[in-house]
């Protein structure tokens, strides 16, 4: 099938290009034309098509929309220094908006246009849901949801236009996806220990929203997805054993928040039943990074009280 990937260049984006070519479809990427998204195009060589535009201009969506059977959206900007952009949508939410709601919408509006209108397939968050650890279950598609900042409130706010947008539509709703190349990010220590956390794996993201391509009972549907049970912990599990792997080790609690955030594990039975995506466990992450970090690993380790340190210098609670 000819399908169209917005925002293909980041993280979840060129997971789901790797396993969209391994499937055999046809692929087009849209994503604003900088160095490093050229950068990242040029691997793909001649696999994929490009174009280059901006998502807040409805004539450059048109372009990209025109013959596709399928539209993956995923360009939006997120709520942390982990964008590719480097730019928070919580430093910047008028801007943020502009690509997130407005974008959508040229999305949207480009697809309504065509005589044979594509299925398109929604990037989204479980995020929606708020604060819910006093809740002590799993998050069902089901379940109230919440704006808790503007990345939240963007997100359900596409998720509307869509679903009012008469056209054939899934919404996949992530929990935490972790990259395989991770930094030091100073946002880590913005998340309480004790919370429910659920990690999956970028590629197995990719893979589900590949499979959506195909699944005609997904259609009109809200789709958690997330690791499944193996990969289900709290945060202190989670950021400890990471740091263990990186070699840094696990840091005092008094280096992070104990202000609610909100992520939660997800009851994801219907979504891996329908698009058989869950291939990953949190320990074959831990393998993933420690490939990717390679000598970095090493390095930490011997200078594992300097990396502490300037570690815990970037937490604002300690």
């Amino acid at each position: 099938m000819k399908v169209l990937v917005t925002g293909p260049f980041g993280n979840i984006g060129q997971s789901t290009l790797d396993e969209l070519l391994r499937q055999g479809h046809q692929v087009r990427c849209f994503d604003i034309k900088t160095k490093a998204n050229e950068k990242t195009a040029k691997k793909y060589d001649d696999k994929i098509g490009v174009v280059w535009g901006d998502i807040r201009k409805p004539e450059d969506v048109a372009k990209a929309v025109e013959g596709q059977d399928v539209v993956i959206h995923m360009c939006f900007i997120i709520p942390t220094t982990m964008s590719i952009t480097g730019i928070s949508s919580e430093d910047k939410p008028e801007w943020a908006e502009a690509i997130n709601v407005g974008g959508t919408k040229n999305v949207v509006d480009a697809m309504k246009s065509m005589s044979n209108r594509p299925k398109l397939i929604f990037s989204s968050s479980t995020q929606v849901f708020g604060h819910t650890q006093q809740e002590n279950r799993p998050r069902c598609a089901s379940d109230a949801v919440c704006a808790t900042d503007h990345y939240t409130d963007h997100k359900l706010r596409c998720e509307e236009i869509i679903k009012s947008s008469g056209l054939d539509w899934v919404i996949l709703r992530f929990t935490a996806v972790l990259a395989t190349k991770v930094g030091m990010n100073p946002d880590m220590f913005d998340e309480p220990l004790d919370m429910r956390m659920e990690f999956i794996h970028t590629k197995d993201v990719g893979a589900a929203c590949a499979h959506s391509v195909t699944c005609d009972e997904a259609v009109g549907k809200i789709l958690l997805i997330g690791g499944g049970r193996t990969c289900q912990l709290t945060y202190r599990e989670m950021v400890g054993r990471g740091l263990e792997a990186f070699g840094v080790g696990r840091l005092p609690d008094k280096a992070f928040t104990k202000e609610p955030f909100a992520q939660d594990w997800a009851d994801t039975a219907e979504s891996q039943r329908m698009l058989q995506y869950q291939q990953r466990s949190y320990a074959d992450w831990l393998e993933d990074i420690k490939r990717e970090a390679g000598y970095k690993r090493h390095l930490a380790r011997m200078f594992r009280p300097v990396a502490r340190w300037y570690l815990m210098r970037k937490s604002p609670y300690y």
